[in-house]
């Protein structure tokens, strides 16, 4: 989830920030850096605070645990692996990546490779449902970013190009010739577009489609989270630097995330999906990927955002004429239609979907319609036919 998960978790780091400037006696200014944060942060926080505070006057706090752990154990989402391998960063950070093979080879052609990139937050796991309804029909690859699932951490800063060439060691890795289909939610959008960006010649001989979901290709720094302007603009100037005092204090604000774990749900809930009544399954899957990333590794990315910029990439790659799919939520909060819009607009051709009622998470929460447009691209970039992929994944 590109900035998804410093806007959906951003009130309960907030919350978190307050309790670790507490508990750092003589530390002034990181103090005054999550009082700050704390309180920009808590309008975002307001409208499912309450939600939370009415909960608990109904069910205590045993029973959403006993629920917490219900859900758990009945989600199989998530349970879904490949053919493990291990990409090799120019860094040398490993890249863990799963690959699904096709059950049958038809057509006698070169048969492309589908690799999915995931958003901030999340894993190859958010695409468990475009991966249950395609595996066996074609190849694909599923990858974890650096610092994300199962992938190493690295050194240094990290940046959006940097991604790219992520991208680049995993496909050299995991599909080093043939067609290629490339797909990126939220950051994983926009490490395909500094894929693009750094190896044109690569994506003019092989990349026969792209799709990019609900992400952007700049102007991140504007972005409000649904909040008023003047809240917004203190989210913007405050977090980056709570966000560097954070990850110094990962322990610390780890067991802040756990304690203010409620908080931390409704606030994915709100920020993640668009409808109210989304499957409680599936936001707790959701939930338990973005709790699994540490606070440190929220804090390495979050700057990234505002130096990417990728409008003139685009353009470029407008020139190659490959088949485009540009789709978003509707009611995505953390990049709003208005960006993947912009996306399309640069990629003349490209197929613009808005999913009604859809969210962030909209591959997650709106699985069918998703992969229903995915096969339609893949058909457009010579995939043999697919058969209507259903509700295939919806029980695991």
């Amino acid at each position: 989830m590109a900035v998804a998960a410093a806007g959906a978790g951003g009130a309960a780091l907030g919350d978190a920030a307050s309790a670790a400037g507490h508990a750092a006696s003589g530390a002034a200014d990181w103090r005054r850096r999550a009082g700050l944060a704390g309180a920009a942060l808590g309008v975002a926080a307001a409208g499912a605070a309450a939600g939370v505070a009415l909960e608990r006057l109904t069910v205590g706090r045993g029973m959403r645990r006993k629920a917490r752990l219900a859900l758990d154990a009945a989600a199989p989402y998530g349970a879904l692996r490949g053919a493990p391998g291990t990409a090799t960063a120019d860094d040398g950070t490993p890249l863990h990546y799963e690959t699904e093979e096709p059950d049958t080879t038809e057509g006698g052609g070169a048969v492309p490779t589908v690799v999915f990139s995931h958003g901030y937050c999340l894993n190859q796991d958010s695409w468990h449902f475009q991966r249950a309804a395609l595996r066996g029909r074609v190849r694909a690859v599923y990858w974890d970013q650096r610092g994300h699932g199962r992938s190493g951490r690295g050194a240094g800063p990290v940046s959006i190009d940097r991604l790219g060439r992520d991208l680049r060691a995993v496909v050299d890795a995991a599909a080093p010739e043939g067609p290629l289909v490339l797909v990126g939610h939220s950051m994983g959008g926009m490490t395909v577009m500094a894929f693009a960006d750094q190896y044109p010649e690569l994506v003019r001989d092989r990349v026969a489609a792209f799709a990019f979901l609900g992400t952007s290709s700049g102007r991140l720094a504007e972005l409000t989270y649904g909040l008023p302007a003047l809240p917004a603009h203190a989210v913007q100037r405050a977090l980056p630097g709570v966000l560097r005092a954070l990850g110094g204090r990962a322990e610390l604000v780890e067991r802040g995330r756990r304690a203010t774990a409620d908080l931390f749900a409704g606030l994915i809930k709100r920020y993640g999906f668009g409808s109210r009544d989304v499957d409680p399954v599936v936001a707790r899957f959701a939930e338990r990927m973005i709790e699994a990333t540490p606070i440190d590794v929220v804090a390495e990315f979050y700057p990234a955002f505002a130096e990417h910029d990728k409008a003139d990439a685009l353009a470029a790659l407008a020139e190659t004429g490959v088949p485009v799919l540009a789709l978003a939520g509707a009611r995505d909060l953390v990049t709003p239609p208005s960006h993947t819009e912009a996306v399309a607009a640069l990629l003349p051709g490209a197929e613009l979907v808005v999913v009604p009622g859809g969210g962030h998470l909209v591959m997650l929460e709106h699985p069918d319609t998703v992969t229903a447009r995915l096969v339609e691209l893949l058909a457009r970039a010579g995939v043999p036919a697919l058969d209507d992929p259903g509700t295939a994944g919806r029980s695991g």
